[in-house]
């Protein structure tokens, strides 16, 4: 089961030696903690094993002559994949399909071009732009526009917010020793007589250990058959 934020906190207080908040009150921990998750959410999704993929299947739309999407959630990280709601053989998108490319790239220049298409059978570019989340959801361009409008489904990676003391540990594979790691090495900072508020470098080192074997734990998800990449141009092979 998930660990509470709470008994990361208790634990860390243990290795600095001040089991009840007096020189380090709760709220900071917990922000250090939230900073430690944040750290390795950052690596996590960047192995691509889809730990938060996350389908919003409600709100994203793409409106008739329109050149961008609409209902992009404000949390978006990554796109994993675009597609049409009703992917069903006689559904109004059958055969509709959105690649990603570049925005200047020359066949997206040349899709800005076209007139608008009909939603079946085509393939539609987009291009996700934009600082995107935290700050504000991205802006997703579309070319060729669409002479009707097409409900979508968006995967895609969403950031994390902040938790509070009662919230689960939202890491994957047993992240504890490392969040435990990251919140003394941070806390003890305070420590200094200088002020600058440096991590302690032995105990970075501990979460740097610990991070790395946290990563290769997550590595490959499943077992059940081998994992193969795509070759060049495979969709088109005869």
């Amino acid at each position: 089961m998930a660990t509470l934020l709470s008994s990361i906190e208790a634990q860390a207080r243990r290795h600095l030696i001040e089991t009840s908040p007096n020189f380090w009150t709760s709220e900071e921990l917990i922000d250090i903690i939230n900073l430690g998750r944040k750290d390795l959410w950052r690596d996590i999704v960047d192995l691509k094993q889809e730990h938060y993929l996350t389908v919003d299947a409600t709100n994203v739309s793409l409106a008739a002559n329109t050149a961008t999407l609409t209902g992009v959630p404000v949390d978006v990280h990554k796109v994993y994949i675009l597609e049409a709601r009703d992917l069903s053989e006689n559904g109004s998108n059958h055969g509709l399909t959105f690649k990603p490319l570049d925005y200047n790239h020359q066949t997206f220049q040349l899709a800005r071009s076209h007139a608008a298409v009909d939603p079946t059978n085509n393939v539609i570019y987009y291009a996700v732009h934009g600082a995107g989340a935290p700050t504000g959801a991205p802006t997703i361009y579309v070319a060729p526009k669409v002479t009707s409008a097409v409900n979508l489904s968006l995967g895609y990676v969403p950031t994390l917010g902040n938790l509070i003391s009662v919230d689960y540990v939202d890491i994957p594979g047993e992240a504890d020793n490392a969040l435990i790691a990251w919140t003394v090495a941070y806390a003890m900072g305070k420590e200094h007589e200088s002020g600058n508020r440096s991590p302690d470098q032995g105990w970075i080192t501990i979460y740097a250990s610990e991070k790395q074997h946290l990563l290769q734990s997550l590595g490959l998800r499943q077992y059940h058959e081998p994992t193969y990449v795509d070759a060049l141009w495979q969709e088109y092979w005869g």
